[in-house]
């Protein structure tokens, strides 16, 4: 017999990109089923969608190996917290977004309580440590995956995994035509997203701020629209912004990077999300990653694939520059730059090749069908699955 209380789903993330995906999942849930409870681990974004946070974001977000040794009390002190909240609670369904180093190790702890569990936007494994897929074929029930690539990898591993499309396609609509890459800018503005983890700003946003300064001095009249996360302690990037706001012609926006991608006629971005978010905004971009050097020696032998952004990895070649570890110096990021924003035709062509990712996506709508895969895996743990609608590969 089914009980009379409402459906519980809890949500996990631990960055910024994921709480954007948790937010929509949240609204898509709460529009098929209105009495649901949410809870979970999120940020602004999942908050303000109704999702009850007993752990924010900002506790959890680390980058490369090293830096997560950092953080592992904190990190433990917050796994204790989701272990006893899915003993207390008892959620029908775990939805696991991304972050797989700390939400893997979630998944066990609720396979264990016979909690299904749902990963949404899966661990790029095809690209890195592929034996992780032994791990989610145990742990995890079923796959919503975003790119429709990974669909024929799970499936040779026997994972049960759905294309639900990618939740970027429900927020960016297709782009009306752009005039600003067809000519030299006599005031070129230039978007410095320097990323939305604090290591990433330790890492990337001095050298981003050195290279706008030698693009200054070739372009006097070049602005610079400079991006700090929600997720961002607003005091520590102003100490590292305060000394540059007499140097250089530059405006930190805070929050959402859309006002940047609007005006700019060029990013400067960390490696992440936001690069296919640019690309869907049609914005050329150089894109730069930097981790400690332990970090990234263990990288370079776990690696499988020939590029670290997403927008180079969907197209199969290089559509934009990938600056990495020595190369994302201040030299080398506003050389790469100015050869991009001083000829137009580079920039016109870029753009093009951007606008044309959109294709490969699949259809607006991920939200949707991925709640529609979450409701159907809790009426499958509580009824026959007969009277579930069937999960099947989009």
């Amino acid at each position: 017999m089914m009980k009379d209380t409402p459906n519980h789903i809890m949500i996990i993330t631990g960055e910024a990109s994921g709480d954007m995906y948790g937010a929509m999942l949240a609204r898509a849930l709460e529009q098929q089923d209105p009495h649901l409870f949410l809870s979970g681990i999120g940020g602004n974004a999942m908050e303000n969608a109704g999702v009850h946070l007993f752990a924010p974001i900002s506790a959890l977000s680390v980058m490369g190996l090293t830096e997560i040794i950092g953080k592992l009390p904190v990190i433990w002190q917050i796994r204790e917290k989701v272990k006893k909240a899915l003993v207390h609670t008892a959620p029908d369904l775990l939805v696991l977004i991304d972050f797989p180093e700390f939400n893997l190790n979630i998944a066990k702890l609720a396979k264990q309580r016979n909690i299904p569990v749902l990963y949404y936007i899966s661990p790029k494994i095809w690209a890195w440590r592929q034996r992780r897929v032994n791990t989610i074929r145990r742990r995890v029930d079923h796959m919503a995956v975003i790119f429709p690539f990974e669909v024929p990898f799970f499936q040779q591993h026997g994972v049960p995994v759905t294309f639900v499309g990618n939740p970027l396609l429900d927020r960016i609509p297709p782009p009306v035509t752009d005039h600003r890459m067809g000519r030299l800018p006599d005031s070129p503005v230039i978007g410095l997203l320097p990323g939305s983890r604090e290591k990433e700003i330790t890492a990337l946003l001095s050298p981003m701020l050195e290279a706008a300064a030698k693009i200054q001095q070739r372009i006097p009249s070049a602005r610079f629209l400079v991006s700090c996360s929600d997720s961002i302690d607003a005091d520590r990037f102003s100490a590292i912004t305060g000394p540059w706001k007499s140097v250089l012609n530059m405006e930190i926006l805070k929050g959402p990077v859309q006002p940047i991608f609007h005006q700019s006629h060029l990013l400067v971005a960390a490696s992440g999300t936001v690069t296919l978010e640019a690309a869907l905004y049609g914005v050329p971009m150089v894109v730069v990653y930097k981790v400690s050097p332990f970090s990234y020696s263990i990288v370079k032998r776990l690696i499988q694939v020939n590029h670290i952004s997403l927008v180079n990895l969907i197209a199969g070649k290089t559509l934009v520059p990938e600056l990495i570890q020595g190369d994302a110096s201040p030299d080398i990021i506003s050389t790469t730059a100015l050869d991009l924003i001083q000829y137009p035709n580079r920039l016109a062509d870029m753009q093009s090749a951007l606008l044309g990712i959109r294709t490969t996506l699949g259809e607006s709508g991920a939200s949707d069908r991925t709640a529609k895969i979450a409701l159907s895996l809790i009426c499958s743990k509580k009824t026959d699955d007969q009277h579930c609608g069937k999960i099947a590969v989009l």
